[in-house]
């Protein structure tokens, strides 16, 4: 048996609704979380349809996410194919993309193929957008997921609460290091994820002028480029007395690169997402690893359940009732409390 939600149980406990102007009503987020069920593994392929009944009305929706080439993409692929499952009456077409062009191509060739909804997790902010902006002025319903757009370009946006994430993490560590210590930053993939985690991490450094950011780059999210990217950087600084990582993959990247280099033992990291192995370490009080944030890659079932409903209630009619931007809480896992967040069937 898998969780409900993998990793943690974040979007049982707290999703709050936002729109533009502040309110907020848990009740709607609920009904649109439901539960994401486990009936099986994701099919390996890049792209493929899951088929419903033929009775009633057909939808056509289209679920575009960027490649699992990681942890959380692979995540993220295995729970749009279990959220697909829970309605057979769509027709839905799950594609990945390793760059923003062949998102792009993608994207445009499901208009043609003439779906009524769009779920996207853009690879990336900027190059995304003017597509989306063009699919939205054609009358296709865009759930932008986790990634934002940079100018508005949907109807619905449901993300994570990263500057939340950026904050604790930011707090945590001059927490750990008594406000004075040398950290380096490792950046994600150009996107509003990124932008609002290390953002929000940076104003809790810059009010603690005893924390010094002495190196920062990007891991593009990804373990190997985080590895090497760190590998300069402790070549480059003789003292670092912690690890600021955007997300989970980056930080076993960095772990690799601390070990190669006998730096594992003064150095420690801290990076979110919730991926199981991180928990676990986190559970199991290793120094290395002392405390994560999560960032649940079943976030797309959200996006998945709520273009289901807007289209079976008229979208129409879905939006005078729906919030523009939906805003999922996040949570600090620390040795006290890991256990409620280790879920070692997940995928993630």
């Amino acid at each position: 048996m898998c969780p409900i939600v993998p990793s943690h149980q974040t979007l049982r406990k707290a999703t709050r609704t936002v729109t533009a102007g502040g309110w907020k009503n848990s009740l709607l987020a609920a009904f649109l979380v439901g539960c994401v069920g486990c009936s099986g593994g994701a099919p390996t392929e890049n792209s493929s349809v899951v088929a419903g009944a033929k009775a009633g009305k057909r939808f056509k929706v289209g679920v575009s996410i960027p490649a699992a080439d990681h942890g959380w993409t692979a995540g993220l692929s295995y729970w749009a194919h279990e959220a697909a499952k829970l309605y057979p009456d769509i027709d839905w077409t799950i594609q990945d993309a390793k760059e923003p062009g062949d998102q792009i191509s993608a994207l445009e060739n499901m208009q043609t193929q003439g779906v009524d909804a769009l779920i996207i997790v853009p690879t990336e902010s900027a190059p995304i957008t003017p597509v989306a902006e063009k699919l939205h002025a054609a009358g296709i319903l865009i759930i932008d997921v986790s990634a934002g757009f940079t100018k508005p370009a949907s109807d619905v946006f449901i993300e994570g609460d990263n500057k939340a994430f950026g904050r604790e993490s930011a707090e945590f560590i001059v927490k750990k290091l008594g406000g004075k210590g040398k950290i380096v930053v490792l950046e994600g993939v150009p996107c509003t994820v990124n932008t609002d985690r290390v953002n929000a991490a940076k104003e809790v450094f810059k009010v603690n002028p005893g924390i010094q950011i002495v190196a920062e780059d990007s891991g593009m999210w990804n373990r190997e480029k985080a590895e090497k990217v760190m590998q300069n950087m402790l070549v480059a600084n003789p003292q670092i007395d912690a690890v600021w990582a955007a997300d989970d993959d980056m930080a076993l990247g960095v772990e690799s690169a601390l070990k190669a280099a006998g730096r594992d033992k003064n150095i420690w990291i801290l990076g979110g997402g919730g991926m199981k192995d991180i928990v676990k370490r986190v559970m199991d009080k290793e120094p290395l690893f002392p405390a994560d944030i999560t960032y649940p890659p079943s976030i797309i079932g959200v996006g998945i359940q709520t273009a289901a409903g807007m289209l079976h209630a008229g979208k129409e009619n879905a939006k005078k009732f729906m919030p523009h931007h939906m805003v999922i809480d996040l949570d600090q896992v620390t040795p006290e409390n890991a256990k409620s967040f280790y879920f070692p069937d997940s995928i993630y």
